[in-house]
């Protein structure tokens, strides 16, 4: 009797599970009815799903440069500093001889 009872619990488990996914299936038909989903001032869904949003669209080319060439050629100099300075505080330093 006690293996019938341990097989009982466990399929009941499943039974669970089985009934938690399929209502996770209509979570969304559940939301949309009256009373039940929506918050009281929440704003109405639209009637129409709304369109793609525009991937393909570009901004309009700009008409000056957003670096100029002399803080780019800065810049670059800074890091090109900073990576030398690094590299050379990086390196261990060799042991003095006795």
């Amino acid at each position: 009797m006690d293996e019938t009872r341990d097989l009982g619990i466990a399929l009941s488990g499943g039974g669970h599970r089985a009934t938690a996914f399929a209502l996770g299936g209509c979570s969304t038909q559940i939301a949309d009815m009256p009373g039940v989903g929506l918050p009281a001032g929440a704003p109405e869904r639209p009637k129409e799903a709304g369109g793609y949003l525009p991937v393909h669209d570009l901004p309009p080319e700009r008409d000056e440069q957003a670096i100029k060439p002399a803080e780019l050629a800065k810049i670059q100099s800074e890091l090109t500093a900073a990576r030398d300075r690094q590299a050379t505080a990086s390196t261990p330093a060799k042991p003095a001889k006795k």
